[in-house]
């Protein structure tokens, strides 16, 4: 268990100093500085320390204002981070979720949350049936005409709030992405995640090949992974048994086809030359060939 500590001003003219102080002074062990707007979605420095979080941690402020932007940010950081086993306390606050008090505490600021949402649909509800009775359409007129700016700021949206999430949950998936990368290929990067019940963290769905190799990008950008992480896998040798193996079944049926011959070595549970567990016929093809040149093989192969 550990006390992580978070600190930062808006502009490099402010100083740092009397936050440091109290996080010192709260036996903070490791103390993370920033200078940037709490209206700036993209922190650097608070996207690591998010990210560098583990289980039983405790992340630690001067004030709840030098972490969030808004209450509703706040709330859904300290959810990521309870998610994850991982405490939270603000120093000038009455926040800590290690203690009863803080945990009431965090629960009234939750409660008056909810009420401004509610207040907010209502206002909205409220606003969309006023302009149907004047005649106007609801909802956003640049989406409505499919303007390329309106979309383009919904889609940058989207990819911020998941970029976030990537972040908060990257202890959760990156150790065992840094374990396999790159000597495994993605694809196999994948199937142990999922065995290991790892999901995305912003749909909760599987991962996907194209889905995980975005998530470890952003994280890189972020300087929150090794960039060898990313280098492309080793081609893998295809073995002599695998050769003989595809020999054996053509010579055991020489009208088996390529397919039929996937099918069999997919029946077998039979791993392709890179690890993978679904056959294609030029994997098939490949091994035969290498057997016919061994003489393995008779020339009539399958088609």
């Amino acid at each position: 268990m550990a006390l992580i500590a978070y600190a930062r001003v808006s502009t490099e003219d402010q100083s740092t100093g009397s936050q440091l102080l109290a996080l010192k002074q709260a036996g903070c062990s490791r103390i993370f500085e920033e200078h940037a707007s709490g209206g700036d979605r993209d922190r650097p420095v608070l996207a690591k320390v998010l990210a560098s979080l583990k289980k039983g941690d405790t992340l630690v402020v001067a004030r709840i204002d030098r972490l969030a932007r808004s209450l509703f940010h706040l709330l859904e950081v300290i959810d990521g981070l309870e998610q994850r086993g991982i405490a939270f306390k603000s120093l000038g606050d009455p926040i800590d979720t290690t203690s009863p008090q803080g945990r009431f505490a965090l629960q009234v600021l939750g409660a008056a949350a909810e009420l401004e949402r509610a207040l907010i649909r209502e206002r909205s509800i409220a606003g969309l049936k006023a302009a149907v009775a004047r005649g106007k359409a609801p909802g956003n007129p640049g989406l409505r005409r499919r303007d390329p700016a309106a979309l383009e700021k919904v889609r940058q949206g989207r990819a911020v709030a998941r970029d976030d999430l990537v972040i908060a949950h990257a202890q959760d998936f990156l150790p065992m992405v840094e374990a396999l990368r790159p000597a495994a290929a993605w694809d196999q990067v994948v199937r142990a995640l999922n065995a290991s019940g790892q999901i995305r963290p912003w749909d909760r769905k599987p991962w996907t090949p194209n889905s995980l190799i975005r998530a470890v990008r952003r994280l890189a950008a972020a300087g929150l992974v090794r960039q060898d992480v990313l280098a492309a896998a080793p081609k893998r040798v295809d073995s002599d048994d695998l050769v003989l193996m595809v020999a054996g079944l053509a010579r055991l049926d020489p009208g088996l086809t390529l397919d039929g011959i996937a099918r069999r070595l997919q029946s077998m549970g039979q791993r392709t030359p890179r690890g993978g567990l679904r056959w294609s016929r030029s994997s098939v093809k490949n091994l035969l060939d290498r057997a016919k040149e061994q003489g393995l093989v008779r020339e009539a192969e399958p088609a």
